[in-house]
């Protein structure tokens, strides 16, 4: 069976309460053998700390957001800061920009970017970044950032905007949306793309599959997403397996040792 890693997992949200035990034994009887899982604002990061503290195939991103923004506070930040020097990380994430809703504070949003940006390249940890309806903004502020790499989650850009990531590292998060065929833009960049800067998400609890579509999507479905990239490709599922867990764990430096840490809660101010 290929082994996975699903670089992109909420397994926090509540619509898994009921069986989040379960939904990650399924993860791992369908070759699921690590998840990334990214937070969404202050609240999140003990949720995720708890689930990996449970579960060793479980490994924590933290972040702010961007959807989230109304949520945040500038001392978030700093408490981001003590928390990412205080408990393990693989990643700072989600952060990013969304312009799709109007409604969101772009100024806001900006800030909060830029700030996470330097939390991570300070630490050099890479970046789990959200670029809905942002993405020329998101690429460039990556470039200007010097991040220490990392992935524009759910990719949805054109091959201009792909090849300007790779330029600089970073990968595409590829999940259920391109199992539709009326993604057919995407669907051109994966068969063509270099396989180093590919990898494979659920965004579950959202984003469900074709084979799935309507229903609350879960880790195990990465699976379908990779039976989709390998016939666009031409190429094996354990090929195209095998290169995508090797650049998550490349990414996400999975296989090295945990560091010695001191573990303390996040205050609120």
């Amino acid at each position: 069976m290929p082994q996975l890693v699903d670089t992109h997992v909420h397994l926090d949200n509540a619509a898994f309460s009921p069986d989040r035990d379960a939904i990650i034994q399924r993860a791992a009887a369908a070759g699921v053998e690590a998840m990334i899982v990214p937070a969404v604002d202050f609240d999140s990061w003990g949720r995720i700390r708890a689930i990996a503290d449970r579960h060793r195939n479980v490994h924590p991103a933290y972040g702010l957001h961007p959807m989230f923004v109304a949520n945040h506070a500038p001392e978030h930040v700093d408490a981001l800061s003590s928390w990412l020097d205080d408990h393990r990380a693989v990643a700072v994430g989600e952060i990013g920009l969304d312009f799709h809703l109007e409604t969101l504070d772009r100024e806001r949003q900006r800030l909060y970017f830029s700030r996470q940006l330097e939390l991570a390249r300070e630490r050099r940890l890479p970046v789990i970044v959200h670029a809905r309806g942002a993405l020329e903004e998101v690429s460039l502020a990556l470039r200007r950032s010097g991040a220490c790499g990392g992935v524009v989650h759910s990719f949805s850009g054109s091959e201009q905007q792909a090849r300007r990531l790779w330029d600089i590292g970073f990968h595409l998060g590829i999940g259920g949306p391109l199992t539709y065929p009326r993604a057919q833009r995407l669907r051109r960049i994966v068969a063509g793309m270099p396989i180093e800067f590919l990898l494979l998400e659920s965004d579950a609890p959202d984003q469900p599959d074709a084979a799935h579509r309507g229903e609350r999507n879960e880790p195990a479905h990465v699976a379908q997403v990779l039976r989709c990239v390998a016939s666009l490709r031409g190429e094996t599922e354990a090929e195209v397996a095998h290169a995508t867990s090797v650049n998550a764990r490349r990414l996400f430096h999975l296989d090295a040792p945990a560091p010695q840490q001191r573990t303390k809660p996040a205050t609120r101010s």
